[in-house]
C-alpha cells in the first residue's frame, strides 16, 4: 500500500540525529515522518557522555535538562593497561545521561510536535524517482521529497546499497565489538574514566538516578580468543587491568545480559549516499575518542536541517544541497575524526598507551590540545 500524501522529509532511524532532525523539521512546519525499527524506550550501546557543546541545542529543542539533576563531568581519569592512573581536566566538560532516557524524551517531543513516527518499522529501500523518494518499509510504502539516513553503524541498507565500507575485508578498522552495561558502583560523579586493556578500552561515567554507564570497545579477535565468551574475555583480558578487575568484581550489574553490537567499522563513509543525507554513525563512524559521538550526531542533524530547509524553500537545488552538506560535515567533523582515530591507534597497547598518557601528563599543552581537538564548540 502506498501512502498518497507525500512527506516533505523522511528520516530513517530514530536515534539522536534522527529525532533531533525530526523536531527541527516539525518546528519549521514541514510534514515529517520518522522510521524506527525498535519501540521506545530502549537501550543502545553507547558511552552516554555528552559534551556541554550540546546543552543549549537540546534545551532549544525542548529537553528539560535543567530539571533532571544530571551529573556534570569535568575530569578525565585514564589508565594504561597496567592500571596506572593519569588525570586530565576537561575544559568544556560534559554531562551523563542514558540513551534510554534521552531518546525517549526526544521521541515524546517529536510526537507532540506532529511528527509521524513509525516504530517497529524497518526500511527496506529508498529510491529517488522523478524528484521524489519512494520509500519501501516492512509495513507500507511512502513518498517524500527528502530523506535523511540516521540508521547507525551497519544495517541492511548499507549492504543493499553496497556502501564501500561494507565491501572491505574484515581488518583492524572494521571488526570491532561494543559491550555496554548499566551498573551501580561508587564513583566520583564529575569524573569520566577510560581504562585501557589489550586491544581495547572501557569507559565509565555517571548517568541519572545514581547509576553509571560501563561501555567498552575491543576487537572481535579478543572475543574469539576467549572462546566467544564475554564473561571469560572480561575476566582474562579486561581483568588484566587491575582497575577493571576491581570494577567487574565489585559492581552491581543492572542488566540481565550485556548489550552488544558487532562488526563495528571505523572506515571512512560517504556523507551522501543515493541522494540521502547521512547523519551520525551512518555518515562516518564516530570513535569514542573523538570526545563523544552523541554531540556530533546532534550537530550533524542541525547541518542537515539547514540544508533541507534551504532546498525546500527553493534557495538551492538538490545537487547544491548535497554538496553543501558534505562541505559543512567535513568542515565541522573531519579534523575531529582524524584526531580521534590517531588517538585510538595509540590506545589498547602495552607500550603505546603508557607512552602517550605519560606525554600528555608531562606536557600539559599536548593534553589540552588533544582534548580540545576531540570536543566541539556550542552550536
Amino acid at each position: 500500500m502506498v501512502q498518497n500524501k507525500p512527506f516533505d522529509i523522511a528520516i530513517i532511524g530514530g536515534g539522536l540525529a534522527g529525532l533531533c532532525l525530526a523536531i527541527q523539521s516539525a518546528d519549521k512546519g514541514y510534514h515529517t515522518i520518522l522510521f524506527e525499527k525498535e519501540q521506545y524506550p530502549f537501550h543502545k550501546v553507547c558511552g552516554e557522555y555528552i559534551s556541554l557543546e550540546s546543552w543549549s541545542f537540546l534545551k532549544l529543542l525542548g529537553v528539560p535538562l535543567q530539571d533532571w539533576d544530571l551529573p556534570l563531568i569535568k575530569t578525565l581519569l585514564a589508565t594504561d593497561v597496567t592500571g596506572k592512573e593519569y588525570r586530565f581536566n576537561l575544559d568544556l566538560g560534559g554531562f551523563g545521561i542514558s540513551r534510554y532516557k534521552l531518546d525517549d524524551c526526544l521521541y515524546q517531543l517529536a510526537c507532540s510536535k506532529g511528527v509521524t513516527v513509525k516504530t517497529q518499522t524497518k526500511v527496506l529501500n529508498a529510491v529517488l524517482k522523478h524528484d521524489r523518494f519512494e520509500i519501501e518499509t516492512t509495513n507500507a510504502q511512502y513518498l517524500a521529497s527528502l530523506v535523511a539516513g540516521s540508521f547507525g553503524k551497519r544495517t541492511n541498507l548499507d549492504v543493499k546499497w553496497n556502501r564501500p565500507f561494507v565491501l572491505q575485508k574484515r581488518g583492524k578498522l572494521n571488526n570491532y565489538i561494543g559491550v555496554k552495561y548499566h551498573i551501580q558502583y561508587p564513583t566520583q560523579q564529575d569524573v569520566i574514566s577510560l581504562h585501557n586493556f589489550k586491544n581495547g578500552y572501557c569507559g565509565m561515567s555517571a548517568i541519572e538516578d545514581g547509576k553509571s554507564c560501563l561501555c567498552y570497545l575491543t576487537t572481535a579477535d579478543n572475543l574469539q580468543k576467549s572462546g566467544n565468551s564475554i564473561a571469560i574475555m572480561e575476566q582474562q583480558i579486561l581483568g588484566a587491568n587491575p582497575q577493571l578487575k576491581k570494577i567487574f568484581q565489585e559492581a552491581t550489574i543492572l542488566y540481565s545480559q550485556p548489550l552488544t553490537i558487532s562488526q563495528v567499522s571505523f572506515l571512512n563513509k560517504n556523507q551522501v549516499e543515493n541522494n540521502i543525507l547521512m547523519m551520525g554513525d551512518a555518515a562516518g563512524m564516530i570513535t569514542p575518542l573523538c570526545g563523544n559521538g552523541m554531540s556530533m550526531a546532534m550537530h550533524g542533524s542541525k547541518l542537515a536541517f539547514n540544508c533541507f530547509n534551504a532546498f525546500l524553500s527553493t534557495q538551492i537545488t538538490r545537487h547544491q544541497m548535497e554538496e553543501e552538506y558534505k562541505h559543512q560535515w567535513q568542515k565541522h567533523f573531519a579534523k575531529r575524526l582524524w584526531v580521534g582515530r590517531r588517538v585510538q591507534e595509540l590506545f589498547g597497547g602495552n607500550f603505546t598507551t603508557a607512552l602517550f598518557l605519560k606525554l600528555m601528563k608531562r606536557v600539559p599543552v599536548v593534553a589540552s590540545q588533544v582534548i580540545k581537538a576531540t570536543h566541539g564548540s556550542p552550536f
